[in-house]
This record gives C-alpha cells, structure tokens and sequence, in this order.
C-alpha cells in the first residue's frame, strides 16, 4: 500500500516567509500533527539567501543587494549563498528514521537526487548525479553555492542544475534546494563581496560554466507546473509515495507568524 505524502504548493513569499514556513513543518511534523511534506515555492521578491555558516559581513554586498531591491535571509541549512529568483524551490520534511533518510545525510542525499534526476528525466534532459565537489583553491571559488556542484547535486553536461541543503533537528530532516530555470549570474555576482576584488569577473565567467538553468539546457521555455509535476510522478514511481494536494494547517500558519520575525531579524541574519 502506497505511504501518503502532504504536497504543498506556497506560491511566492518573501524570504523570511518562505524560510519560516520551511521550519514551521519540521516542527509541526516533529509533533506528529502533519504527514511527510513535499513542498514547492518562489520567492518575491528576489533573495539571497546565506548558509547557516556563511559570514554576512564577509560575503554580501549590502549596499548592492538593497540597490537592487532583493530580500536577505539565513537559512537553517548549511552550504553556501543562493539567489533565488528564476527558479523552483524544493523542500522535504520526513522524519530522520524514513527509508528515505536513513544511513546518513550522504545515502538521503542521493535518494532525493534519484528522484529529482528521474523528474528532470522525464522533461527530455540528460541529468547526472554528481560524485563530490570538486577541489579547488579558495580563492579560485566564490561564496556562490552553484560554483561547484557538491555530493549527489544534480548537474547537466558537467553544469549544476540544482543544488540542495538539509539540516536534521529533533530527529526530523529538512532538505530544500534550488531547481534553476534561468541563471541570473550577473545580478548574483553583483551583491557578493570577494577578498580579491580584481577576481570578480573571472569568478563569475568560470561560475557561468559551471552552472546553467533548465531552460538553457532543453533549449524551450519550461512551465513551473509540468516541472512540479515530473517530480511529484518520480517520488511516487521510485519510491510508492502518493501525494494529496494539502494546505498549512493553523498550527502551521501560527509557528510561521512566530517565525517570521526570526528570520527577518538583523540578529539571526548577521550572525556567523
């Protein structure tokens, strides 16, 4: 019998929205109150978002971001900087013991890559399930996350096409990443500090090969809706999932109001 998954499809919300709704199901799901979640979103407006780790001060342009009118957030994951703005975003909630999570953040990694492959499949592309990232001397790379592609990321011609973070708390696994329909290189460079600044247009051309967007990649426009699709169909096929189209629940919306202001503040934002 097929194990029935929540899937939930926000729309665009602003970053702190988007990263607190995010948290507001791995606890609501840590409760018990609602079922595994497969939940897709956009962002509006535009946002960087920041690694758990990542230095604010260090490697954002402040006065650049807000120059171009973009949120800011830091996410609960780990990893390296984002911008989120021609893309789908994913992200899973499921308890850490779930065939799907199990052995580690490695093995999960690559089981959610299967199926996002699977989906991409599907759409006519020729996707490949990367091995590690690459080593490369830290000034040669940027705090861009797609400058390389990381164990089990997506890429297409060597290319990275999506890039994923999961943290596990309280014995739940939250994992999201960015599916790229169109790469916003220039404006993504724009808001990034580099130590040596004359490297700034070396980086973002080497970045520009090594990351692409799916439209570039099936040379057609692509719609949000048959993408979510193909992805949905692989979970289910991969994996016997079946997913009803749900909603926040009000406790959800409530832990999300709490939230929000988490993720908006200057402290948890600033903070390394």
């Amino acid at each position: 019998m097929a194990e029935i998954w929540r899937l939930l499809d926000t729309g665009a919300l602003d970053a702190a929205t988007n990263m607190a709704v995010d948290e507001a199901i791995l606890w609501e799901h840590r409760a018990g109150r609602v079922p595994p979640t497969l939940r897709f979103y956009a962002w509006d407006p535009p946002a960087l978002s920041l690694g758990y780790a990542q230095s604010l001060e260090k490697e954002v342009d402040l006065a650049a971001l807000k120059a171009k009118g973009f949120g800011l957030v830091r996410r609960l994951t780990g990893g390296r900087a984002v911008l989120h703005d021609k893309e789908i975003t994913y992200s899973i909630v499921v308890r850490e013991d779930h065939p799907l999570m199990t052995g580690g953040v490695l093995p999960s990694y690559l089981r959610v890559a299967r199926a996002l492959a699977k989906g991409l499949e599907l759409l006519g592309v020729r996707v490949e399930i990367a091995s590690g990232r690459e080593k490369v001397l830290s000034q040669h790379t940027s705090a861009a996350c797609f400058d390389a592609p990381s164990w089990y990321e997506i890429t297409a011609g060597g290319r990275k096409l999506i890039g994923s973070a999961q943290t596990r708390k309280g014995g739940v696994v939250l994992q999201h990443g960015s599916l790229v329909l169109r790469q916003n290189v220039e404006d993504l460079f724009a808001v990034l500090k580099f130590p040596v600044p004359e490297n700034r247009q070396e980086l973002q051309e080497k970045f520009a090969r090594r990351a692409c967007g799916l439209e570039e990649v099936l040379g057609r426009p692509v719609s949000r809706e048959e993408v979510k699709e193909a992805i949905v169909h692989s979970f289910e096929e991969l994996y016997g999932l079946r997913f009803f189209l749900g909603k926040l629940t009000p406790e959800e919306e409530e832990r999300v109001e709490e939230l929000r202001g988490k993720y908006s503040s200057a402290s948890w934002n600033a903070r390394r």
